[in-house]
């Protein structure tokens, strides 16, 4: 039997980037890596904190995925609980049903 990943992705303020990338590198025993891209967050429930983001409407935010086990997955959101308390982090977790590298030459 296979092991079943998925797809963890966090949403936070661009003002945590460093604390979670940093803290995300210390985690090697769950995390082999991840990847991140800006977004501007929109709806009801979105925290301008700046004056630019007033102005601009929608919060500067990050987007940050990786692929894990699903029981590395659990440990990990345990971890960000409890590391990122009252930082607003929004989570959710997708299976995927294929995940690999591409490194050869196809023949």
């Amino acid at each position: 039997m296979s092991a079943e990943f998925v797809c963890l992705t966090l949403i936070a303020g661009r003002s945590f980037r460093d604390e979670l990338f940093d803290y995300l590198s210390e985690q090697r025993d769950l995390v082999s890596g991840f990847t991140a891209s800006d977004a501007a967050g929109h709806g009801p429930d979105v925290r301008l904190q700046t004056s630019a983001e007033r102005v601009k409407g929608h919060a500067d935010e990050l987007i940050v995925r990786t692929i894990l086990e699903v029981q590395a997955a659990a440990e990990l959101l345990e971890r960000l609980k409890a590391a990122f308390v009252g930082s607003r982090v929004v989570y959710w977790i997708v299976p995927v049903s294929e995940f690999g590298v591409i490194d050869v030459p196809y023949r």
